[in-house]
């Protein structure tokens, strides 16, 4: 906290940069899954309903007339859903902010919604529900003996195509790109090709469902023995659309989890220290002794060291001095893989294999080093620059110590000082995200005011990267509980409209094994045709995307597993979610009805 009575920190939590990339992933991970729950619902066409509003278009009902009262129907639900669905975002943002998620906190306050947003969810779905009404009527109100009688669906045409070809094109052109090492330098022009590229390739993997699973379903017919798999392929082929409503939020949630994916793996090259170890600085001019020692007990230090400087006088015009690194032998064993020649008690100079060393830094030349106490008093002891040397070497980015420095044991001290200027206090740790975390939160939990420099890292771009992780998560959470709600949905509308076929074929002798056997493959097949594509698209998206982003990885096979996993759970969910629309009862009012 800097002050009182400003609405805003000074930095924002994300930069605009970062925020551009996660608002794209978001709607790419939660606004496609939704686009499909939509577009479901507006197709529902369950045999009960898309034949009530048949029959009053046959009773006399203008089609205008049927369209309103579908509408009709349609805005009353999405009324109430604004409704429910606002206040359960209020109870959500009062409860979830004061317990705050892995990494990002915020005050209720800050996450309520405004005046406009309560005015356009309240209005906005309502109207778009009126609009979805009307056209989710309009096969009923236009034809309405062919929903009475059943009349075949028209094949899909090919151009549902269109969309993927130019998509998989740019992605392909990418992938190319960064396989021949020829990566693209034109970030400005890739910026608005890349997201073109992913939401074309998303459409067309929509789009591209009822004509290939129309195609497979054909051919799969033709070469079959199978009596089940026979009966679920020539269903599939008369109603490819029916695969579309069923497996398009799973295969679009899988191929959201592949970008997501990528963009994870893009931000963390761009914070991840590329050492092994993070190396820690930080003033001690008006640190107390008791602070210093707890800031090396940290949780995660493994090893400190003090720097300074020999005293310079300023009236002079060269004013030469030398590094000093106050430290034992064990201290500098825990800081560098490499300390060769060092002697518990002895001062030495420090020679980094590959480094010149300090001109100043001259074997018998001595320096002051001003000194001061707690209670104030000051001293200067000489610091000779000694003739042997100690090999070291570190594996920080920048070298704690470079040639020349000398190395100066704490015992050679007066006993309470220490150097009075550029006094700085040195701890390493491990470079893992999750370990620097932990220190600097560990040296905040000491002294919240101090300093702190960290060679190679940028703290806050380590936090925008748990807030934008911690968003994202939140984010496939969502599109999942959509994408799930979205196939229960497209199942139990299919259910519906199965229901008399099913019986008919219950009542020529088909047994439950086989009518379960029949959903099953009406599903699964298509399903996984467009689980493998959203796979391979994926990954190829992903790629391009990682090729766009200027990093160094291209191509993220330790992702691979995980997806694979995830789109073989969505298959065995389908399935499991697909035997029971097949009931243990035959019921012949059914087909009576029908």
């Amino acid at each position: 906290m800097s002050g009182f009575g400003w609405e805003e920190a000074r930095f924002p939590t994300v930069e605009p940069s970062t925020l551009d990339i996660l608002r794209f992933t978001l709607a790419g991970v939660v606004l496609l899954p939704l686009a499909v729950f939509l577009s479901v619902c507006a197709r529902l066409s369950a045999a009960s309903r898309m034949r009530r509003l048949a029959a009053l278009r046959l009773l006399g009902l203008s089609r205008r007339g049927t369209q309103r009262v579908n509408a009709a129907e349609t805005v009353a639900a999405a009324l109430l859903g604004a409704v429910l669905g606002l206040g359960g975002y209020w109870v959500v943002n009062q409860s979830v902010s004061r317990i705050g998620l892995p990494g990002f906190k915020w005050y209720p306050a800050d996450g309520s919604l405004s005046v406009t947003t309560y005015l356009v969810c309240l209005v906005g779905c309502p109207a778009l529900a009126w609009f979805v009404g009307r056209v989710g009527a309009k096969k009923a109100a236009a034809n309405p003996l062919a929903v009475r009688r059943s009349a075949v669906e028209k094949p899909p045409r090919l151009w549902g195509l269109l969309p993927l070809v130019p998509g998989l094109a740019i992605v392909v052109g990418y992938c190319v790109a960064g396989a021949t090492g020829n990566v693209p330098t034109d970030t400005s022009f890739s910026a608005i090709l890349m997201p073109l590229a992913v939401v074309l390739v998303g459409t067309g993997l929509v789009l591209s469902l009822p004509i290939l699973s129309r195609v497979l379903a054909r051919q799969v017919a033709r070469a079959t023995n199978s009596l089940s798999l026979g009966l679920a392929m020539r269903r599939n082929e008369m109603e490819p659309g029916g695969a579309l409503r069923v497996a398009t939020g799973l295969v679009l949630l899988v191929y959201a989890a592949s970008l997501t994916q990528g963009v994870l793996i893009e931000l963390d090259q761009v914070s991840k220290n590329t050492a092994p170890v993070q190396l820690y600085t930080m003033p001690l001019d008006y640190v107390p002794e008791k602070t210093e020692q707890a800031l090396t007990k940290v949780p995660g230090v493994r090893g400190h060291a003090v720097l300074a400087r020999s005293w310079t006088d300023p009236d002079r015009e060269e004013r030469p001095s030398i590094n000093v690194v106050i430290a034992t032998c064990a201290q500098l064993q825990r800081m560098a893989p490499v300390v060769e020649g060092c002697v518990e008690g002895r001062p030495a100079r420090l020679f980094v294999p590959g480094q010149s060393y300090d001109e100043a830094s001259l074997p018998g030349t001595s320096y002051p080093l001003h000194l001061r106490n707690a209670d104030g008093k000051q001293r200067v002891v000489p610091v000779r620059v000694p003739s042997r040397t100690v090999r070291y070497h570190d594996e920080t980015d920048a070298q704690m110590a470079g040639s020349g420095a000398v190395l100066i044991p704490p015992s050679a001290l007066p006993a309470g000082f220490r150097p009075e200027e550029r006094v700085r206090l040195a701890l390493l740790g491990s470079a893992a995200p999750g370990a620097v975390t932990s220190v600097l939160e560990g040296i905040a939990g000491v002294d919240p005011t101090i300093e702190v420099e960290t060679a190679g890292l940028d703290p806050a771009s380590l936090q925008q990267i748990t807030v934008i992780k911690t968003l994202l998560a939140v984010g496939m959470i969502l599109g999942l509980v959509i994408g799930v709600a979205a196939y229960l949905v497209a199942a139990t509308d299919r259910a519906v409209e199965r229901r008399p076929q099913v019986t008919a074929l219950a009542l020529l002798g088909a047994r439950p094994r086989t009518l379960r056997a029949v959903q099953v493959a009406q599903v699964v097949l298509p399903l996984t045709v467009g689980l493998v594509l959203a796979v391979v698209i994926g990954k190829m998206s992903e790629s391009s995307y990682l090729v766009t982003g200027g990093g160094a990885v291209f191509w993220d096979g330790a992702g691979l597993p995980l997806l694979l996993a995830s789109a073989l759970g969505v298959v065995i969910v389908a399935a499991l979610g697909a035997l029971p629309l097949v009931g243990r009862k035959i019921d012949p009012e059914l087909i009576r009805r029908d």
